[in-house]
């Protein structure tokens, strides 16, 4: 690499320059104050595990997501993490061992082999909820409802939410006894809606009519809450679980128009991300505009069973770093105060009474020429008449 290009960052990483840090920064502190009051413990875990440790539980797609090294140490494997949630569920399952529900949060970087979206980032700073050792609706209603009040926090009002449930396609697979391989690709068709694919997957295999009826429905049944009823009818041969399921979907329709009425709700069965990872109702949030998910989450009953401790679970997650790029409008730059370099008794005194109080007070070093608001102050520390006053500049 010639000298000129030492400077350069990797593909899918940048740094947070000074007026996005101090963004960061404010929203971080709004954010975990926002889980806090809900009653969500910060936990902070390491960035980098061992690889058998980091990847229990969670599936193909994390696995290649995941950056690999020898540890130095022992010579095992190590991964840095990809995701926080598969670490949250091994400090509830293998450290708290809590009987009760835990409910924990995090907020920090993760490293991924290749970003989510074209020219997105490979370090998304992920923020999230988790609500372990409760597997009724109620749990997931309070994680939708607090990932609605997080968007909010960063000024995104009234997302459109996209809500399913994987539990409706497991289902159905498994009551027509598909092979892996038959799953994956009749899975693969319907996220990307190929109807006529389906159709031509389905007619080649040997399984009932009514079973191949009711899995070419999933591709349609998608739309506002009246597609619950819709659904109801057209998989009500394929027995309770699957009616359960829907009924899990409407009483958290019910409850999140309850608390919202404005709230748009989209309703599509056979939307399955995550399909490996979650168990039950999956949602995910859009605004006009973006093509991508602003955040993401649903039910994952299964994680903790890995680390020896299976717990009903249910959670969220967002990128910080996207919901930054898409807050609406900008923070006021944080103007300082000038003062100057002097040893001076008294001024030093008045200095610190400002910052005790919150004030940015910036010293002048050397070169008295310098403007206030060349080093980012819109007020100055002279003396007037024997005592330090601040004026304008």
């Amino acid at each position: 690499m010639s000298g000129k290009d030492r400077w350069l960052l990797p593909e899918g990483i940048e740094e947070i320059l000074p007026k996005d840090a101090r963004r960061f920064e404010i929203i971080r502190r709004r954010l975990l104050d926002l889980f806090d009051s809900w009653g969500y413990d910060l936990v902070m875990p390491p960035m980098i595990e061992y690889l058998e440790s980091l990847l229990t539980g969670v599936g193909k797609d994390l696995d290649l997501q995941t950056f690999k090294l020898t540890d130095q140490l022992t010579g095992r494997m190590m991964g840095v993490r990809a995701d926080i949630t598969p670490q949250a569920a091994r400090i509830d399952a293998h450290y708290l061992k809590r009987e009760v529900p835990v409910r924990l949060c995090y907020l920090g970087p993760v490293l991924r082999t290749r970003p989510g979206e074209f020219a997105g980032s490979r370090e998304p700073l992920q923020l999230g909820a988790e609500l372990f050792g409760h597997a009724g609706p109620e749990s997931d209603i309070e994680i939708l409802k607090l990932m609605l009040a997080t968007l909010a926090a960063t000024g995104i009002e009234n997302p459109y939410v996209d809500l399913g449930h994987v539990g409706v396609f497991r289902g159905l697979a498994a009551g027509a006894k598909l092979a892996p391989e038959q799953e994956a690709e009749l899975f693969d068709a319907l996220q990307r809606k190929a109807r006529p694919e389906i159709e031509e997957l389905l007619a080649d295999w040997d399984i009932s009519t009514d079973k191949k009826t009711m899995l070419a429905a999933l591709v349609d049944l998608h739309g506002d809450v009246e597609v619950l009823a819709q659904a109801d009818a057209a998989l009500r041969p394929a027995g309770k679980p699957i009616q359960q399921a829907l009924e899990d979907l409407r009483t958290i329709a019910q409850a999140i128009q309850a608390h919202n009425p404005a709230q748009a709700l989209h309703f599509d069965l056979a939307e399955l991300h995550g399909y490996r990872y979650y168990t039950g109702p999956v949602f995910s949030t859009f605004m006009p505009g973006y093509g991508q998910a602003l955040a993401q989450g649903g039910r994952y009953d299964d994680i903790g069973k890995a680390f020896g401790r299976a717990r009903a679970a249910a959670g969220f997650s967002a990128d910080l770093r996207l919901l930054l790029k898409l807050m609406p409008g900008e923070p006021n730059d944080r103007w300082g105060i000038l003062a100057p370099g002097a040893q001076n008794a008294q001024l030093q005194t008045k200095i610190a009474e400002l910052r005790n109080a919150g004030e940015r007070v910036v010293l002048r070093l050397g070169d008295g020429q310098i403007a206030a608001r060349t080093l980012g102050c819109d007020r100055e520390l002279v003396k007037k008449d024997g005592a330090w006053a601040i004026v304008q500049r």
